[in-house]
């Protein structure tokens, strides 16, 4: 084997690594971890500064791969065509092209991303910097490469591919917390808390505000004796105050101001004027999302708002505590009522009030129910079903078997609810038929 051959075939392993580098450094560096990344930065990781400057120029690494690849590729095709023609022939060309498919294939492509998708980050820090030079010497290629991109891409301006981008971003966390809760890495809770944080911004207040069929309120022409003690048999700190009709709210009033002002009276309860300590109420629309909800309450150091429909008229009230439910899940303190509207029963059932919010029974029972129609189970039911239905009726539907158990003039107070595949277990045991309304 003469020299002229032995550096041949060191050129072509030689290019065969060099692609294995540029296909492995790609792998890695597109499947690294943002975050991982920016936490490495923050501690003072140079080369996580290096992979987070490389990841926010996507199109220069995607470049300086391809471009140094292919050409690394063809080089070590030619290299391998050359010296198998030599010796073979015009078959060198056959065995050159299978010879060289196998080895990139195999040494160049498969095995080295491979790797790269099993230490992604490892290998991120380590192809960094080497990466950044690279691409300093491609510049003026790439930097052609990527005009024509953009051009090209200009051709199909869109702002929805922004909007597309951002969601994208959402829901790739909410498949990441779902993969990690299924395999146990997140605990269900801290699933349901992350995965309530990134609701906020699809909900409206109308979606969880207390109706105002369930506010608690004071009549504000009841006698000053009364009204202190409504309060205090309540379990709220801030109750809405009425004139004349109970939708006209003309203040809300806190049990801290009333004692104040009791205090400065001598306790001479005679000596009152409600309405002097009220603060005016704030009123908010119902199409106002639960994230900009959030933020004025935190501007504005409030805790309590009263949402109103296009009309001007009161649909209910909304606090700080309800959003941060939201979020944690029930908050009860000593003064909450201890009556369950979520009761899951010995048979695998669930009695539920009618009020109960759909959101809320999907985090208790872990179950999927709609709720892009209704809020309530009840109006689940109510919409489904086209009517308001009689207690012992029975819906199916949405993978779930509903049974009306109470209702109170036109609402529905409460109701049996089971997952449809066990209620046709139960129906093909003796006793077990049932009425179906669809």
């Amino acid at each position: 084997m003469t020299i002229e051959i032995i550096l041949t075939i060191a050129a072509i392993v030689l290019l065969l690594v060099l692609s294995a580098f540029f296909s492995g450094s790609e792998t890695a560096l597109t499947a690294a971890s943002r975050a991982r990344m920016h936490a490495l930065e923050q501690e003072g990781n140079e080369r996580a500064h290096k992979v987070n400057l490389l990841l926010g120029a996507p199109e220069r690494i995607i470049g300086t791969v391809l471009l140094g690849n292919n050409l690394v590729n063809i080089l070590a095709s030619a290299l391998t065509t050359s010296l198998l023609i030599t010796h073979f022939g015009d078959a060198g060309v056959f065995y050159a092209t299978f010879v060289m498919t196998a080895l990139v294939v195999v040494f160049s492509e498969v095995l080295p991303k491979t790797y790269a998708l099993a230490y992604a980050d490892r290998i991120s820090l380590a192809v960094a910097p080497l990466m950044q030079v690279l691409i300093v010497v491609f510049r003026p290629l790439t930097a052609a490469v990527s005009f024509v991109v953009r051009q090209v891409l200009k051709l199909t301006p869109s702002k929805h591919d922004d909007e597309a981008n951002i969601l994208a971003a959402h829901e790739e966390i909410r498949g990441t917390i779902e993969l990690q809760t299924k395999e146990g890495t997140v605990a269900r809770h801290d699933a349901d808390m992350l995965g309530g944080v990134l609701d906020l911004r699809d909900l409206q207040v109308a979606d969880i505000m207390v109706h105002r069929t369930k506010m608690e309120t004071i009549d504000a022409d009841e006698p000053a004796q009364k009204i202190i003690d409504d309060l205090l048999r309540s379990q709220y700190t801030r109750v809405p105050i009425w004139k004349d009709e109970p939708e006209n709210i003309i203040g809300v009033l806190h049990s801290k101001d009333l004692f104040a002002a009791l205090g400065r009276a001598g306790w001479d309860v005679t000596k009152l004027d409600i309405m002097s300590f009220a603060v005016e109420p704030w009123f908010v629309p119902d199409t106002t999302g639960l994230k900009d909800q959030l933020n004025q309450f935190l501007k504005r150091k409030a805790q309590m708002a009263l949402v109103v429909d296009e009309y001007g008229e009161v649909q209910g009230l909304i606090t700080l505590e309800d959003i941060l439910e939201e979020i944690v899940g029930q908050i009860a303190d000593e003064h909450d009522t201890n009556e369950a509207a979520i009761r899951p029963q010995p048979d695998g059932t669930v009695n539920v009030d009618g009020a109960v919010a759909i959101r809320d029974l999907n985090r208790h029972m872990n179950w999927d129910l709609p709720d892009e129609e209704a809020t309530t189970i009840a109006g689940l039911v109510i919409h489904e079903a086209q009517t308001i239905p009689e207690p012992g009726q029975v819906f199916t539907f949405h993978g779930y078997r509903f049974e009306i158990l109470r209702k109170s003039r036109n609402k529905i107070t409460a109701l049996r609810i089971s997952p449809a595949t066990m209620s046709s277990t139960r129906a093909k045991q003796p006793g077990g038929a049932e009425q179906l309304a669809n």
